[in-house]
């Protein structure tokens, strides 16, 4: 699909908007503009984005939807998409959806209305990306760590998935992305049955090229996720009682990734800004590897990294994983986050 200007495609979705967005709560505590686009309303001009719409023409013919940074951060023609990437009409949140079947990046099986940072303008080039501190040539990269901040909703997840997969009925809001494997990825999961989801966060163990794609005697991956719960519990499962410590669809919570040195410090919080705020913090050292006892771990010392932030859908249709269905957004089987504060600062 071919990119639109402002003038074609949001004028409709930003003028609706007009009256009653301006007095909504949200929008004043957050000072946000329901009538604007999101790039008037956040700084996107470190982003770019892909949406789970197939390119039909030019250079990209055939993959996902890619909007690069020089047209995502324009504050005068600015870029929506009336599906996927757009203005909440009453908060003024800039809102990313995935439905559970559409268009996918070319590494993964899962769609995405999802950001990823871009420190230059060329993928290639190392000032695109960040280091930590002890890197041997942290020199030659765009940044040496950085933050990233969030205060979100979860929306929606799929309303459809198999029980027995962690991906099922749930979204990565959050990732650090290594060049091969990742160090972070925050994730929200609420079962169909629950009133409650959880927010949980995952450690990729980083073995060397050789380990890459190896397994145990158990046939497992030596690549895998090591999991850890913020706000409930990562691996609920049918008739598992719901987490009433976990979080709503629709409240507001919020993260914050700050990479200083050489440490990876995550701080979440519950209810933020409220007289019942609760806050969880954790911190792991970028460098080490071995991460709790996986000697396979090289850690990400020797890696490049870049943030990602947004709606990337763990539900996909493939029996082979969480066997999600397609039965239409009038269904459920999709994924929806609202930010209300997202910063990257490099």
């Amino acid at each position: 699909m071919k990119s639109l200007p402002l003038t074609l495609l949001a004028t409709s979705i930003i003028a609706g908007s007009a009256i009653a967005a301006t007095e909504s709560p949200l929008a004043a505590q957050y000072n946000l503009d329901p009538n604007k686009a999101p790039s008037q309303n956040f700084d996107m001009t470190n982003w770019k984005i892909n949406l789970p719409v197939l390119t039909t023409e030019g250079p990209r013919k055939g993959k996902t939807l890619e909007i690069a940074k020089e047209q995502l951060g324009d504050t005068k023609t600015p870029y929506v998409h009336p599906e996927w990437f757009y203005t909440d009409k009453e908060s003024g949140a800039v809102v990313f959806v995935a439905p559970n079947d559409a268009p996918t990046t070319p590494n993964s099986k899962n769609t995405r209305s999802e950001l990823r940072a871009m420190l230059a303008t060329d993928y290639g080039e190392p000032s695109n990306n960040f280091v930590i501190a002890s890197h041997p040539n942290a020199s030659e990269y765009g940044a040496i760590g950085g933050e990233l901040k969030a205060t979100l909703s979860v929306d929606q997840v799929s309303e459809s998935g198999k029980y027995s997969h962690n991906g099922a009925f749930g979204v990565v809001i959050g990732q650090i992305h290594a060049a091969k494997n990742e160090p972070l990825k925050i994730v929200y999961r609420k079962l169909p049955e629950h009133e409650h989801g959880s927010l949980v966060w995952n450690y990729e163990l980083n073995p060397t090229k050789d380990l890459q794609n190896a397994k145990d005697e158990n046939g497992k991956k030596l690549r895998k996720d090591i999991r850890h719960n913020v706000f409930g519990e990562y691996n609920l499962r049918q008739g598992s009682v719901d987490p009433k410590e976990g979080i709503k669809l629709g409240e507001i919570f919020s993260y914050s990734v700050n990479v200083e040195g050489d440490m990876m410090h995550l701080t979440f919080t519950k209810n933020p800004g409220t007289d019942n705020e609760i806050v969880k913090t954790f911190d792991v050292d970028l460098k080490a590897g071995n991460y709790q006892g996986h000697d396979v771990d090289q850690g990400y010392g020797n890696t490049w990294m870049y943030f990602k932030a947004g709606a990337y859908n763990q539900c996909n249709t493939k029996k082979s994983s969480a066997s999600c269905e397609w039965r239409g957004m009038d269904a459920g089987d999709y994924v929806k986050a609202s930010f209300y504060q997202l910063e990257l600062n490099q």
